[in-house]
């Protein structure tokens, strides 16, 4: 597979990006997160950085599902950096300048890893509920109900991408 070894940049020179790979599930995360039962059922504000943090949510729980396996490995990059790609611009289009642009993508790359590790946590002790406080609220909790909500959607994007083979995920089956 191309860029396997790590150096998918050399891709890109080439004409070759295959970060057009994962395309189809990025959609199908970015569909998924921009659901209205997020912003209204689940309380997470309608913002620009509710939003982000919504795309960060469910993509982790697609990320977190991709590790399970080494094939998963490759598609979870491009999967990254095809986030990458989509704020960048998103960046840009709200105003922030160049020189600014390079910090804020890697402030955005270095949260949605800490999402990652938080949200694995989460999982992993049965206590996402805290990491989606921490994280997706941003330290204030939403009433009870809006929390159990939005924790069962992500549990439930969890539990269907692990039910998912991954060249079935690869492309854009996300249920």
């Amino acid at each position: 597979m191309a860029g396997s070894d790590g150096l998918g940049w050399i891709d890109r020179l080439l004409g070759r990006d295959t970060r057009d790979e994962a395309l189809p599930l990025y959609n199908a995360v970015v569909a998924r997160a921009r659901q209205p039962h997020w912003y209204v059922e689940g309380a997470v504000p309608d913002t620009l950085d509710g939003r982000f943090d919504t795309i960060a949510a469910v993509l982790s729980m697609v990320m977190l599902r991709l590790e399970t396996e080494p094939a998963g490995a490759q598609p979870a990059v491009h999967l990254a950096e095809r986030f990458v790609d989509d704020m960048d611009p998103q960046l840009r289009q709200i105003g922030i300048g160049d020189i600014v642009v390079g910090k804020q993508m890697g402030r955005m790359m270095a949260a949605l890893g800490g999402r990652l590790g938080a949200y694995r946590d989460g999982l992993a002790t049965g206590r996402l509920e805290e990491a989606l406080v921490r994280n997706l609220y941003r330290g204030t909790a939403p009433a009870p109900a809006a929390l159990a909500h939005v924790a069962a959607q992500l549990r439930a994007v969890h539990a269907a991408a692990t039910a998912t083979p991954v060249a079935q995920l690869e492309q854009g089956v996300l249920r």
